[in-house]
């Protein structure tokens, strides 16, 4: 038999008369039981997928709720590393005021030292201090509170009111600078 031939239908069987009743009920309930064959497998198959992407939906809720969840933490505990290294600077704070007998000199030393241990956390962080004198201006770390006449190129920070802070490139706070002006014509 050639493709072009081929079809669903059972070959005539030689045998039999091809209009007797018989051979047709027989072939219906073939065709019937192989049509309720596929039937079921495809019901099967599409309980199977369904199921499948059920579990994949429940999942997918999971992940979403976890991350959640992790960056309300994130938000929520966030600082805590940065915390806890400040409680060194913060006992040096308390140790210094629990002193009785306080000289110029040890009070200088205590403030020198918690000063260390704060820049030592600043370090650890990447907290960088901006102390821009003598640079140009730039607005987005420094910001202008006055001009002032000056001998420098118009431009030019003249004096750091306040130092600024970067955390990793970013600016924490500007800092407050008092900017060259161009003399007066």
């Amino acid at each position: 038999m050639t493709d072009a031939n081929y079809s669903d239908a059972p070959e005539p069987n030689p045998q039999q008369p091809a209009n007797d009743p018989g051979r047709a009920a027989a072939d219906a309930d073939g065709r019937i039981a192989d049509l309720e064959a596929k039937l079921s497998a495809a019901l099967a198959e599409a309980e199977k997928l369904r199921e499948d992407w059920l579990r994949a939906r429940a999942e997918t809720d999971n992940v979403r709720r976890r991350g959640q969840e992790d960056v309300a933490k994130a938000h929520r505990y966030g600082v805590e590393g940065f915390a806890g290294a400040l409680l060194a600077v913060k006992d040096s704070l308390d140790a210094a005021l629990a002193v009785e007998n306080v000289s110029i000199e040890s009070l200088r030393e205590g403030v020198e030292l918690t000063a260390r241990q704060l820049d030592s956390v600043f370090q650890k962080f990447a907290i960088q201090a901006i102390s821009p004198a003598g640079e140009k201006f730039d607005p987005h770390r420094h910001e202008a509170i006055s001009q002032v006449a000056s001998d420098q190129e118009p431009g030019t920070v003249v004096n750091v009111l306040q130092k600024g802070y970067l955390l990793n490139d970013r600016v924490l706070r500007p800092a407050l600078v008092t900017v060259a002006m161009a003399p007066p014509a």
